[in-house]
This record gives C-alpha cells, structure tokens and sequence, in this order.
C-alpha cells in the first residue's frame, strides 16, 4: 500500500477532507501535515455534518489511526474543544496521536495575530487571527514551545520567559496592550499536560513503521498550493508548507515514501482572504455560485470570494506538487449556466502569460483569458459513472483534464460521501 498526499490546488477549501474519506476503509493513518485551527474540512456522512478544523478528516473513519504531525501548530482549546464535541456525536477518537515536536499556539500568539492584522490597515493580508502565523514565526525564530515541553514545567516555564521578554515590550510599547504574565500561560498550558500525555508520541517513527508494513497513510495537507509560503501568492499566504513537499517535512518521513499525489481542485474557484485572484467575479453570477455552493469558510463563516476555474493556476500546482491525480469537486455547482467561462492564460498590460507568473506584481494584475464551454440544465447529483452525465458536463471535465496537465481520477457531484464519480482508483 502506498502513501497518498492529498494537497489543495487553488486556495483552500477544496473538498480535502472528502477526498481522504473517500479513501476510507482502505486508509489505515491520516496525517496533517502543516497549518493549524486557520482552515476547515467539510465532510458529510449520511445526514450528519463534521466541520473539522484541527483534527484530520480521518478521525471520522472507524479504525482509521488518526496523527496530527510535526508540521502542525496547535490550540490546545480548539484541540480539546473539536475532541469533545466528536465524543458527544458519538465518534471514537482515542487513536489519536500527536508528534511531541508540533508546535503549541498560545495566548500571546493569538493575541500578536489580532492586534498585528489591525496594525497593518488597509496592508492587511486576512489572517484568521487565531495565532498560526505569530506561532510559525516563533518555531522559526527557534523561540516555540513545542509538545514536548508541556511535560517539564521547569523547561516549559523557561521557553515562556523567553518569549514574552520581547512581546510584551511589542505590546506594551507599540500596541498599547497590557503585557502578558508567565505563569498565567505556564499555568494554562499546564492544565492540559494529563489529557494530553497517552496522545503524544514520535509520530515519524509510527508512521515509517507503518509503511514499512504495507500500511495505507494518507498525508493531508491543510491550506492549499496557492497559500503554500513559498509558492504561494506571497505575501498573502499562511505561513507552513501546503505543497506536497510539505507532507515529507511535515511529518518525519522521506519523499521517497510519499507515492501518489492527489490535487484536489474545484470546478470553479474560490479563495478567503485578500491577495491577487485572477478570474474573480463581483457581479450577480458570483454571489449566485457563493450561494449554489455554500462558499463560506468553514472555520470563519466568511463569504469566500468566489471565480471561474483557472487551468494555469492548476497546471503550476501540478508542477509544483507533483500531482498524479485530480480530484474535481462542486461539479454539480455549475449546473443551470448556460456558458461556463474557464480561464486559459492571463493578460498581463498586454502581455500574454499561458502560466502563472513568476513576478507576483504581474500576477496582481493579470486578468483572465477565457474560453466559454457550454454549460447543461440536468441534476448531476445521482450520477454515479462518467456516462451517467450529460454530453456537455462530460465534455467540460474532459476539457479541463486537458488543460491543466494531468488525469481527472474522481469528479464530486454532490456534498454527501457517496455524491462522486470514480473514474480511476486513488490507491491501485
């Protein structure tokens, strides 16, 4: 059995959580690999509703061994909060595992994200303000506090000493904040180091172990390709690798293990947050997608901002992740429109680019070139085959698989588990 990595293509919100269910009971560990509480999986089972933030997708999945890895920061409130909530519905969370080198948001990180965000006016880059990006600088600047630390108070009490000896002279000083108290931290990490102690472990051993023994581990990405902080639309991005290359780093195993990659993209595209966004549509047909979609943000309930399909943002993000398979998601969405425009390169002052741009200053002011495909008025929603839909959605995905580099494996129809089209098998 391989291991899968499972990475947005556009700017989040793809439907991740529903391609790594859709794995299923074949999948034996979920991995998330970067990001933290910033981004949310969707995932429908039946007529329940999950709205994961934290946790990877796979916990919902009956004996599925569920790790939250190295490349992860965590809010150890959210974290106990989403347990709970899964335990009250009745789902069985205790093969939950978490590397002891992830790093913890805590309060002054949130607090540094919220007054920071409110510093920067209209320079904003829309930060979810819940510490992920303030949490990423200080495990750089080697001033974090990871897992393993929880567990000596002495260590523990020194790390917390040496990061508010300079933010509270940032918030004191340049915010007008109160400045934050060590042992009102210390004290709060330290209520959670018992609940915490039977989850956190040396995941990379764990998960090595379990390739070596033929065992399916998904690697699923948090963010997307587009908020990737190196290959992203830098500056506005999240601040952890959400390419595939991250999924090596993020959670302590080679590249070498990692044998398929699946990109998950939609039919049409959206992102949350400000940042250049080529095919963007203000007018009516917009917010008629926004609505036909649901595009509000899982983990803010922020309007996404919402636009056509871009064929070279996927085609860049195959390059760059190494993408073997597409997953194409919200098919269904798109059904009524007489014409579906999808974007084929970008006019850049007259300039035409048929990829991404590399200066991020034209990338801001590309505008869409688009192709218009006919659109079909049929409910697609209980197709189950490729044949099962009308001529003309077939002829659009076909269209897209040519265009962005790479087979088209599965097409989502609908929000529920079973609402896809399999056209080729993930794992064989």
């Amino acid at each position: 059995m391989p291991g899968i990595v499972i990475v947005g293509v556009q700017w989040g919100d793809e439907g991740k959580g529903k391609a790594t269910d859709l794995l299923g009971d074949r999948t034996d560990w979920v991995v998330k690999f970067n990001g933290g509480n910033n981004a949310g999986h969707t995932v429908v089972i039946g007529d329940e509703k999950y709205a994961l933030h934290l946790l990877p997708s796979g916990i919902l999945s009956p004996g599925v061994n569920a790790v939250i890895g190295n490349g992860v920061v965590v809010d150890l409130e959210v974290l106990f909060g989403e347990l709970e909530a899964l335990r009250a519905r009745g789902i069985d969370t205790s093969r939950l595992k978490i590397s002891s080198a992830a790093h913890v948001i805590t309060q002054y990180h949130r607090t540094l994200d919220k007054v920071t965000e409110r510093f920067l006016g209209k320079r904003q880059i829309g930060t979810t303000g819940r510490g992920i990006g303030p949490a990423y600088a200080d495990k750089i600047n080697r001033v974090g506090i990871r897992m393993q630390d929880l567990f000596d108070e002495k260590i523990l009490r020194q790390k917390v000493e040496g990061a508010l000896e300079q933010k509270n002279h940032l918030l004191v000083k340049v915010y007008n904040r109160r400045a934050i108290e060590v042992d009102e931290i210390v004290e709060d990490l330290l209520s959670y180091t018992e609940r915490l102690r039977p989850m956190v472990t040396d995941t990379s051993l764990l998960l090595n172990d379990a390739l070596d023994r033929g065992e399916l581990v998904v690697f699923e990405g948090g963010q997307a390709t587009m908020l990737d902080v190196d290959h992203g639309t830098y500056p506005f991005v999240t601040s952890s690798s959400a390419t595939a290359g991250g999924a090596a780093t993020g959670s302590g195993v080679g590249p070498n293990r990692l044998d398929r990659i699946v990109g998950i993209v939609k039919a049409y595209t959206t992102r949350v947050g400000s940042g250049p966004f080529p095919t963007e549509l203000f007018d009516e047909q917009g917010e008629w997608i926004r609505q036909q979609g649901f595009e509000f943000g899982t983990t803010t309930g922020r309007p996404r901002r919402v636009g056509w399909y871009d064929a070279p943002i996927t085609r860049y993000a195959t390059r760059i992740n190494g993408i073997t398979d597409l997953v194409l998601t919200k098919l269904d969405i798109l059904t009524g429109l007489e014409q579906i425009p999808v974007c084929v390169a970008y006019d850049v002052d007259g300039r035409r680019f048929d990829d991404v741009p590399d200066n991020q200053s034209d990338f801001h002011h590309a505008r869409p070139i688009l192709e218009y495909l006919p659109g079909w008025s049929e409910d697609i929603s209980g197709a189950r085959t490729f044949e099962d839909l009308p001529l003309e959605a077939q002829d659009y995905v076909l269209a897209l698989e040519e265009m962005s580099g790479t087979r088209i494996s599965v097409i989502g129809v609908g929000p529920g588990r079973d609402a896809v089209i399999v056209r080729r098998d993930l794992v064989d």
